[in-house]
């Protein structure tokens, strides 16, 4: 969404204002031309003979988006049954989709040999169950853990020592041991440090990690270097070098293969990159609340709708779309819900009257995949703008689905 002519606008010149008077608000809007946009850059930075994006669909998961994703030629990147089956339903051919789980039992992972999905196993039990229960019979990728610290929050940092994903990188000569106990063949490695990374070198040292330990074995067909690129959340914020890194890790991947002997597949799982930016959350303010110290602007969603501020301290741009030009005031922009949740404190804004519409940028990762019920709310509906035309991709929740699957009990 852009300010163009003292209007907000989305691609194909649709006003925001215009869709909450059609949908109503909140309102999750997402846009095509931006995942287009952010697909064809990161495909464009690297030069290497086989390259793969696999859309980490955690982020965002409508059908609609994962539709969108495969007609772009991505594959799909999963982390539960459900993703995977998601995706199957959006039309992926299972060989594109890869199903990386963390502490699961192997009784989930047998549902995906059954899918015929590829499988990245993180830990030595695991690893162990499926090469006595497949043997050579079914190809697997393994996930190391480099043991990077790397990620802008403690939270989405999962690639340092002490954290739960991955085998260990110590642990390799145990892996080793359980490939040839049990003749598993090895198709893959994987390895995800974290979020939020800007420096390429981040990803260089875990390259060197990943592909020193691909030597030790024989027949890879793919190696994934995960993900975690920053996008900006401010005008002037700072985001990942998606050209410098392309150009960097190409020059390593290719001088491997040729030392491999074979020209493996680079994958790389973005999420948040191909989506954050194409997302925009609408709110209608409901009420303004002055204190002795804060003026608050109360909106009609909380952290039932979008989480991360309260959960990562995430920070997510702010503009009264309503009103484009006149004063300035500070405010603090809060949720409805029985919890304090701050949106954004002390953000200067065009003068906020009740019923004005704000929109909050940076909305389409990780916000409506992590919407909940709490306080028996609804979740809102979602807006897909393709080729200049809006789409309903999700209806706004009612009583009935709150109501859908309880079970009431004569007392």
């Amino acid at each position: 969404m852009i300010l163009e002519q003292d209007r907000y606008t989305f691609s194909g010149g649709i006003d925001p204002l215009d869709l909450v008077e059609k949908y109503r608000a909140p309102l999750y809007v997402y846009e095509a031309a931006t995942i287009q946009s952010k697909y064809e850059k990161m495909v464009n930075a690297f030069s290497v003979s086989r390259f793969k994006i696999n859309y980490a669909c955690k982020a965002l998961t409508n059908l609609s988006i994962l539709k969108y994703m495969k007609s772009l030629g991505a594959g799909l990147d999963t982390v539960s049954i459900q993703e995977v089956r998601l995706g199957l339903a959006a039309g992926f051919h299972p060989q594109d989709i890869i199903y990386t789980p963390n502490c699961v039992g192997i009784e989930e992972v047998n549902d995906a040999v059954k899918l015929g999905v590829r499988i990245n196993l993180d830990n030595l039990s695991i690893l162990e169950q499926f090469g006595t229960l497949y043997h050579a019979t079914y190809p697997v990728c393994i996930r190391i853990n480099p043991h990077i610290m790397a990620g802008g929050n403690d939270k989405i940092s999962v690639g340092h020592i002490d954290s739960k994903f991955g085998i260990s990188i110590h642990q390799l000569p145990h892996v080793l041991r359980i490939v040839k106990a049990t003749g598993l063949k090895i198709e893959g490695l994987h390895m995800h440090t974290g979020s939020d990374i800007l420096d390429a070198e981040v990803f260089l040292l875990g390259a060197e990690i990943l592909l020193t330990a691909a030597n030790s074995f024989e027949d890879l067909d793919y190696i994934d270097f995960g993900s975690g690129f920053k996008v900006p959340y401010k005008d002037d914020g700072i985001q990942t070098d998606i050209e410098d890194l392309g150009e960097k890790i190409s020059a390593r991947f290719n001088s491997f293969c040729e030392e491999y002997g074979k020209e493996v597949m680079l994958m790389f799982e973005p999420g948040k990159y191909m989506v954050s930016e194409a997302g925009t959350f609408l709110v209608k303010v409901n009420v303004v609340k002055q204190t002795t110290s804060t003026v608050f602007a109360g909106v009609d969603s909380g952290l039932n709708h979008l989480i991360r501020p309260m959960f990562y301290n995430a920070y997510h741009k702010i503009v009264n779309i309503s009103k484009t030009s006149g004063r300035e005031r500070i405010y603090t922009i809060v949720g409805y819900i029985c919890e304090t949740d701050t949106f954004g404190s002390e953000r200067r804004l065009h003068e906020v009257n009740e019923g004005d519409i704000l929109a909050f940028y940076n909305a389409g990762a990780y916000c409506y995949a992590m919407s909940s019920n709490y306080n028996s709310r609804f979740r809102p509906a979602e807006v897909f703008i393709v080729n200049g035309k809006d789409y309903l991709i999700r209806k706004r929740e009612t009583m009935d689905d709150l109501m859908r699957n309880q079970i009431e009990i004569d007392l």
